[in-house]
Formats: structure tokens, C-alpha cells, sequence
């Protein structure tokens, strides 16, 4: 199996596994992301114990490419201080508009550096980034 294949694979597993596509009980706040070019249209739910990111799903509806996004940062955040998530938006952001290029940063990103070749894809980085801004928007104003 080739690595391509192996991406693949992993961008359906998490498509598919709905294992973070759910809604959350009383979430603490709820933050919509839409794209209206392709009709993505996702609301991330977040649970928070202070400052930290307790538990967090999504509802909605999008393509593959942004229902793996979703819940690989999902995978990704939960259990990380609003900073750290932060900071790991602007890095997966980086790293797709190739603003920032160092592969050892990118480890951090775990799954979701997958998703890097994105970037030589146009039509699907929004679709790739729609979760990504949608939480940088719900927690910037807290960093």
C-alpha cells in the first residue's frame, strides 16, 4: 500500500466513523461554519472546564474532505487549553496557505497533517480549513 493510499484511507475512516458527529448535551457554545461555494455546512459544539477543552462534536453536513478536517481537529483539540488549540489552527492554516513549511512543526498536527496536500488542491482547502476558522473564531477573542 503507497502512501497516497494510506491517506486516503484515513481521510474515509474518519469521514465515515462518525465518531465525533454527534451533538453534544448542553454544550457551553456552538460556533457555525458554511461554506456557501460547495455547500459545506458544519456547527462545532464545545464542552469547556475553564479553560480547557473538555469535549467537542459537530453536526451538520459537507464533503469528505471537511467531515475528516472536522474530526480529525476535533480528535486533535479535545483535552487542549484554548491556546493550544489556537495555536494549532494557525499552524494547519500555515501549513495549507505553505506559510509555514518546517515538517517538524506539522507532528503536532498529528492526523490532520494528512490533509497538507490540500494546499495543491484549490476548490478543496476551503473545505479542508471550514472547521479550522470556525474554531479559531469561537476561541480567539479568549487567547
Amino acid at each position: 500500500m503507497d502512501l497516497n493510499s494510506i491517506y486516503t484511507e484515513l481521510i474515509m475512516e474518519h469521514n465515515t466513523s462518525g465518531h465525533n458527529e454527534k451533538q453534544l448535551e448542553n454544550p457551553d457554545h456552538s460556533e457555525r461554519g458554511h461554506n456557501p461555494s460547495c455547500g459545506d455546512d458544519l456547527t462545532l459544539q464545545f464542552k469547556f472546564d475553564g479553560d480547557i477543552i473538555k469535549d467537542a462534536a459537530f453536526i451538520g453536513h459537507g464533503c469528505a474532505i471537511s467531515k475528516a478536517s472536522t474530526s480529525m481537529m476535533i480528535d486533535l483539540i479535545k483535552g487542549k487549553t484554548k491556546k493550544e488549540a489556537y495555536d494549532l489552527v494557525e499552524l494547519f492554516i500555515g501549513m495549507i496557505k505553505k506559510e509555514i513549511t518546517d515538517e517538524r512543526e506539522f507532528e503536532k498536527l498529528k492526523d490532520a497533517f494528512i490533509l497538507q496536500n490540500i494546499s495543491n488542491m484549490p476548490a478543496r482547502v476551503k473545505c479542508a480549513v471550514l472547521a479550522w476558522h470556525a474554531l479559531g473564531e469561537s476561541i480567539k477573542e479568549d487567547v
